[in-house]
């Protein structure tokens, strides 16, 4: 009866109490409390809210909003999902609740995780209120999970890029930095000639130097035309700002042509030691496939060379904003600029290099005609000094430069030659016999071209680069000659660089046919034209030192210097190798301007076709050594000697 409900509140709590005390004497208060939601404290109300908010299932629960009128357990939970988006919380409550009268208040914290792992927490409170039969019902509002929360509203994160930490060059400037470049795109609606506009494209891309753009493949684009809305912006490529500018009057009034410009992360030129540094693009799928949690997209991620190697110091720690997200006219979710909080992104740190912008440039140039994968290295030989490493045509996408595995050919005969000069076998004008063939345990050795000199020097042996001879001297290498003088210049070593490199492999043992071929760099030395050009440096300085690349951070364990070089022997050895330059196989390189150019050339058979060789030369002027590498380049004075010719004009002063 209803005069009968309206009893006092007291009147009606003193008529339970002796109830829940006798459950208590049973153990059953705990299990009538959970059951039935009357009677319960606001913190035991509160603590079901917070479980439910994160279980979200809060049907057996009650609400009221603001004005008192009920509120459905499961819409409260729907609006809870709604306004944590993708973001999940943990809650609990601090401290008890505070009572008066039929309202309490309880503490939380509300610990949301970001993207990353990263925590955004803060105290909030939560209102109830006690209704006429007892039971303490949760004020339900947005703004308790965040105070400036409303109905409909969902919390968003803007992921905010790190600045990308800089890939330096000796001088401490970066070499890779922001520059423009051109998004060439079409839009389906405004073109009617599909094939026309793809002809007119292509041979407009084909026009731009080879240098500064890729070959650009349109064989797709007539059917992404076809797929995408009749509005939208198809990419086609993009181009470097001057590799645009080369081609614009020619494709900026097609119809159909959009164009974008944008800021990349670029080397100087298209070619700057590519494979070596590496390229950062947007993140691919299978960078946010293998990397959950780390990467977005639309994130920038380093891919080969130093930038992939070196990803995750270059990249810095991305921050992050929460804002709050509200639906449009059209009912899609958009974020407003109504900033929550702030995560500042970390920067990435620097990696600091030995490469010189100029003697890099020149060695790109001077590898852009040739049409063979080709390579070249260029030291500093006072202090080992990396200078350039590089790769064509256009950079490469392997770096020859300094991982490369492949017979040495002629330019081996620096080795020997030392090793020789280290145990007296030879001098500089002592006679040795250079035949046209020469057979050891049936095997035939012949010179290039079937040349002979007869009885002649040694020096001129080995600036002819007489195979012959040095197959004839072998014997005087001992078992261990030609292993103690390459490993005195550096191969075999074992390098630390702070990114990949082959330091060479030297025939040692084997039948004496082996033998003869290891001293002329045939048999089964390898080496990398990283490798050759430091056992030069070592030539040109007296004692061999690993090349030095990656500065900062510093590589853990570099080799140790080599033993000084006996005079003795590099003196002569110095002497022939100018002589290769003034009278022998290099002498294109005779007129180069600036300092002497002390060199060998160097031919390397690389199957049992003696008609298929590589080829190389090494040396060196002033104070900069150098090796050239030709893939399949046949004679070194086609291939190799031109190039070291145009790498050293590059270098001379303007």
């Amino acid at each position: 009866m209803r005069p009968y409900q309206q009893r006092t509140r007291a009147t009606s709590i003193s008529r339970r109490r002796p109830v829940v005390a006798a459950l208590v004497g049973l153990g059953l208060v705990a299990g009538l409390l959970t059951a039935c939601s009357g009677s319960e404290s606001p913190e035991q109300a509160v603590d079901a809210f917070l479980s439910g908010w994160q279980d979200g299932k809060l049907d057996q629960l009650r609400f009221v909003d603001t004005q008192g009128q009920g509120v459905a357990g499961a819409k409260v939970a729907e609006e809870i999902k709604v306004l944590s988006g993708e973001l999940t919380a943990k809650l609990r409550r601090e401290g008890e609740a505070q009572v008066r009268e039929d309202a309490a208040t309880a503490n939380l914290t509300i610990d949301w995780t970001l993207p990353g792992g990263t925590h955004w927490a803060y105290p909030s409170t939560v209102r109830l209120k006690r209704d006429t039969e007892d039971h303490w019902r949760i004020i339900w509002e947005p703004r308790m999970a965040q105070e400036k929360l409303t109905a409909g509203d969902t919390l968003t994160v803007r992921r905010v890029a790190a600045p990308r930490g800089q890939i330096l060059d000796g001088a401490g400037q970066p070499i890779v930095a922001a520059r423009s470049v051109v998004l060439v795109g079409v839009q389906p609606s405004e073109v009617t000639d599909v094939p026309g506009l793809v002809k007119n494209l292509d041979a407009a891309f084909k026009a731009i130097r080879p240098a500064i753009s890729p070959p650009i493949d349109l064989a797709d684009l007539p059917a992404r035309m076809k797929e995408a809305k009749p509005d939208a912006f198809v990419d086609v490529v993009s181009l470097r700002k001057e590799a645009y500018q080369q081609i614009k009057p020619r494709i900026y009034d097609l119809p159909g042509t959009k164009f974008r410009e944008e800021q990349r992360e670029l080397a100087p030129t298209r070619e700057f030691a590519r494979a070596l540094l590496g390229s950062v693009d947007p993140a691919l799928k299978d960078d946010l496939d293998a990397n959950p949690g780390v990467y977005a997209e639309g994130d920038l991620v380093g891919h080969g060379g130093l930038q992939g190697q070196y990803e995750k110091p270059l990249r810095g720690t991305p921050g992050g904003t929460v804002v709050i997200s509200k639906r449009n006219a059209a009912g899609e979710l958009a974020p407003t600029d109504q900033e929550l909080y702030r995560i500042e992104p970390k920067p990435g740190t620097a990696l600091k290099t030995t490469l010189d912008v100029k003697t890099q440039n020149a060695a790109d140039a001077a590898l852009g005609p040739d049409p063979h994968r080709t390579a070249l290295v260029a030291i500093r030989i006072s202090d080992g000094s990396v200078l350039a490493a590089a790769n064509g045509p256009g950079g490469g996408t392997e770096n020859l430069a300094l991982t490369a595995q492949v017979p040495p050919g002629s330019t081996f005969k620096m080795v020997s030659t030392l090793g020789l000069l280290d145990l007296n076998a030879v001098s500089l004008d002592g006679p040795v016999d250079c035949p046209k063939n020469f057979t050891v345990d049936g095997r035939s050795f012949k010179n290039s071209n079937d040349f002979e000199l007869g009885k002649v020097p040694f020096r001129t042996d080995f600036a002819k680069s007489c195979n012959t001879a040095f197959a004839a001297l072998a014997p005087k290498l001992g078992d261990t000659g030609l292993a103690e003088a390459g490993r005195n210049l550096g191969l075999e070593a074992k390098w630390d660089l702070g990114v990949e490199a082959f330091s060479g492999k030297i025939s040692t043992g084997g039948s004496a046919a082996e033998r003869a071929a290891a001293t002329f760099g045939q048999g089964t030395n390898l080496v990398s034209p990283i490798a050759m050009a430091a056992a030069t440096a070592a030539v040109a300085k007296g004692q061999w030192q690993q090349p030095k690349l990656v500065l900062d951070p510093a590589p853990g364990a570099p080799a140790p210097a080599g033993p000084q070089l006996k005079a003795a022997s590099v003196e002569p050895l110095r002497t022939m190798m100018r002589e290769v330059v003034t009278v022998g196989s290099a002498t294109a390189l005779k007129d180069v301007p600036g300092s002497p150019v002390h060199g060998k050339t160097g031919t390397a058979e690389y199957d049992d076709n003696p008609a298929n060789t590589h080829a190389w030369f090494v040396g060196w002027q002033g104070d900069v050594a150098f090796a050239v590498f030709v893939e399949k380049g046949g004679g070194s004075g086609d291939t190799a000697v031109p190039i070291a010719e145009r790498f050293l004009r590059n270098l001379s002063p303007r």
